[in-house]
């Protein structure tokens, strides 16, 4: 396991952990309030089942620096391809994961460089753009969305407080308490502009909508395949097979079970099984 940090464009870097040497590659995009210690514990597995795992800190999370703007997902995608591509010199077909806020960037990725992937795997979050996320943004169980989207006053009242906040937003969405590690995230999340960074991503969901319609209008639905992972209890995990076949050919659906919304925490051995069946399938 090595640590790195890429040179994205002036103003932004991003920090990254690289896993194994396997002739495949893997990317693992992490969700909110998360790094990328949220794949910690399915790094060993995917690495034994031969893949090369390179697990970044998005845009303002992390070890990874905060500008300013650029919180939208198919910006946020674009950062992703400059890492892999470009600072780390990958070639050939990706594996692409993505997992919460993870999952709206490689949703963007897989629409804009649509021939780049073998395999897209989606973990339990809506798309903005579709009907489910449209149905989901009224519901009261992610209330967060509205929170997180208010200019200014989420800042306001979660600054010095970022460990509770942080430990109730993980406990309402998981069926084991232990299975985060809140403290190694709260610690990141209380670093300066790391809340104000998080926000802004939900601040971005009008756009991320607007783009993935126009993409999806432009180009049609997705054609690698794709395995739609769901938590067993999660708000949006029975949707997202239903959700996938908005944008996509080929679907695969599966719940893990025993899970709520931090799939790969909560139940590594099963994540890890889940993709490694389905990436096994070629093209």
């Amino acid at each position: 396991m090595t640590h790195g940090m890429a040179q994205i464009e002036p103003g932004l870097r991003l920090h990254y952990v690289r896993s194994g040497d396997g002739d495949r590659t893997i990317v693992l995009l992490h969700g909110f309030p998360q790094t990328s210690h949220e794949w910690h514990a399915v790094t060993d597995g995917l690495v034994d089942a031969g893949f090369t795992v390179i697990a970044p800190d998005y845009r303002g999370a992390g070890h990874s620096w905060r500008p300013a703007g650029g919180y939208d997902k198919r910006t946020m995608a674009a950062d992703i391809r400059a890492l892999v591509r470009d600072h780390l010199g990958i070639e050939g077909q990706l594996v692409l994961a993505g997992h919460d806020i993870g999952l709206m960037v490689a949703y963007a990725y897989a629409q804009r460089y649509r021939d780049e992937l073998s395999h897209l795997v989606l973990v339990d979050a809506p798309i903005p753009g579709t009907a489910v996320f449209d149905g989901l943004r009224t519901d009261p169980r992610v209330w967060h969305f509205a929170f997180h989207g208010a200019r200014d006053l989420p800042e306001l009242l979660v600054q010095g407080r970022e460990r509770q906040y942080l430990q109730y937003f993980f406990d309402a969405r998981t069926t084991d308490p232990s299975s985060t590690d809140v403290d190694v995230y709260a610690k990141a999340y209380s670093a300066p502009g790391a809340m104000r960074a998080g926000f802004e991503l939900y601040r971005a969901f009008d756009q991320d909508a607007a783009d993935n319609r126009a993409a999806l209008a432009a180009n049609g639905p997705l054609t690698v395949p794709v395995l739609a992972i769901g938590g067993e209890i999660s708000t949006t995990g029975p949707l997202m097979e239903e959700m996938l076949r908005e944008v996509a050919d080929d679907v695969t659906g599966q719940i893990i079970p025993g899970t709520a919304h931090w799939v790969p925490e909560e139940a590594p051995a099963a994540f890890v099984d889940a993709v490694v069946t389905f990436t096994s399938r070629r093209a």
